[in-house]
């Protein structure tokens, strides 16, 4: 089976990457192997400005998407900037896949108001994460080659097309995804999409499905270790009020827990 490489221009502090998040996992449940992701970090911001941008961008985010938002961060101790984040997950990069590290920093900035800026609060990310060599991550942050990488994403992201980028920006939209298909021909996906538009552009690349059915939940629960319901409702193809449900109802059997973050709760198995 042919291998897609999947480009994924993000910010672990951008609203709109948060709310693709659900989209992007039913994708790996259904795609698994046949397509692998690079996290490009792409600094959605060196120094954060007026904070009422961003709640309103992580309101709207989250008004679209049903992932869970608490914006009270912007207001009691805003990050002064996303870079320290993006460097973070470089450093993680240095150990193998960075994708838990990336997750959890998603829901520190998002839905747990943690001000992610500083080598101690990245570390202490990293811990409970779990799977990283603390030591090794410690160093690594303030690394000339982990600044490089990070410098690299940055260029790369400057040669997406113009008609791609932010406004007033020199990187793409985010979140955005490009399918590179084994010929080297490149399928994109610029800004926020849905499910099947991310379906369409991997098939196009020549990814190609390899399980037909949904997940059950604590499968996927297993397999990612928290999800948002509307996650749920995505990987596990529970639409309406079947996700919350089922969820509820395993809690009740002390199969899953929820706990209650912003505007809506995060699952994970007992």
């Amino acid at each position: 089976m042919p291998v897609v490489e999947l480009s994924y221009y993000t910010d672990p502090a951008c609203p709109w990457s948060w709310a693709l998040e659900p989209a992007l996992r039913r994708l790996m449940n259904e795609f698994g192997d046949s397509l692998q992701i690079t996290y490009l970090m792409c600094g959605m911001a060196r120094e954060f400005g007026d904070p009422v941008k961003l709640i309103e961008e992580s309101l709207a985010a989250a008004e679209q998407s049903g992932m869970p938002v608490d914006a009270r961060l912007w207001i009691e101790s805003p990050p002064r900037s996303s870079h320290p984040a993006c460097i973070a997950v470089k450093a993680a990069a240095e150990q193998g896949e960075p994708a838990a590290y990336l997750r959890r920093l998603r829901e520190g900035f998002l839905c747990r108001r943690r001000k992610l800026d500083s080598a101690e609060a990245l570390l202490d990310e990293a811990r409970a994460t779990g799977g990283l060599d603390l030591e090794r991550f410690r160093i690594d942050l303030r690394s000339h080659a982990v600044l490089e990488a990070f410098g690299a994403d940055l260029d790369r992201a400057r040669r997406v097309p113009e008609e791609h980028r932010a406004p007033g920006s020199k990187r793409p939209e985010l979140p955005s995804l490009e399918f590179h298909d084994p010929a080297g021909a490149t399928v994109g996906v610029y800004g926020f999409a849905s499910y099947d538009e991310l379906r369409d552009a991997a098939l196009a690349a020549g990814a190609r499905p390899t399980r037909q059915e949904a997940a059950g939940i604590e499968e996927a629960l297993r397999r990612f270790g928290s999800l948002a319901t509307p996650e749920v409702a995505a990987v596990c193809q529970l639409p309406g009020p079947r996700a919350p449900a089922e969820l509820w109802r395993l809690a009740t059997e002390w199969r899953v827990k929820s706990e209650r973050l912003g505007s809506g709760e995060l699952w994970s198995l007992a």
